[in-house]
């Protein structure tokens, strides 16, 4: 394989190519940091409502992005962009959630959701039960959560999820039917939380 040896012939290369490129060529990664810091500011802004926030967490996934690169794929309907945006929404969420932790952030929950949890309606009881649905959320797989909190929490229909991740909606629907039903079996044993059912 031969050298890119200008950032003006990387430009032409897809983003798989640079990804694969940049292990050992890393100057040629600051093309893709061109091509997708706006759009991925954009996406961290409008999750975390802060812009120094939002700076960080755009430079944390694309350290990630950078270092996991060897675990990225290339096939049929994986493309980078999906791969890279997961990683840069799991860590918005992160950021999030430890906003909400310390008090910083109040999570906004989707009436759907809320149904399977204890049907309380004082501020002291909203908050006991958000702060319980986050601790179920932390004890589940990923790509769980990351489902579950794009379609009940940031509010994505189903087409949008799959346009994402590049998977058909009867994917993203089966998905987020399994999720639900592992964040009911995950809340069994949270007193906060009752299981409800199907």
């Amino acid at each position: 394989m031969l050298g890119i040896t200008t950032t003006d012939n990387a430009k032409e290369l897809s983003d798989e190519e640079i990804l694969t490129r940049s292990q050992a060529q890393p100057w040629i990664y600051a093309v893709l940091l061109e091509r997708y810091q706006d759009a991925f500011m954009r996406k961290a802004r409008s999750i975390l409502h802060n812009p120094l926030d939002a700076e960080e967490v755009v430079q944390d996934a694309f350290t990630k992005i950078y270092m996991n690169a060897d675990k990225f794929k290339p096939q049929e309907g994986a493309k980078f962009s999906s791969w890279a945006y997961r990683i840069l929404m799991n860590t918005a969420f992160t950021r999030y959630q430890k906003k909400v932790k310390e008090g910083e952030r109040f999570t906004y929950i989707d009436p759907e959701f809320e149904h399977m949890v204890a049907d309380t309606k004082s501020e002291a009881n909203i908050r006991e039960r958000t702060d319980a649905i986050e601790r179920v959320l932390n004890r589940m797989p990923g790509h769980f959560v990351y489902v579950l909190r794009l379609h009940y929490i940031e509010r994505w229909p189903h087409q949008a999820i799959a346009d994402e991740t590049g998977e058909s909606v009867g994917t993203v629907k089966a998905r987020i039917h399994r999720a639900k039903a592992a964040f009911r079996k995950e809340a069994e044993d949270d007193e906060v939380i009752t299981l409800l059912s199907d």
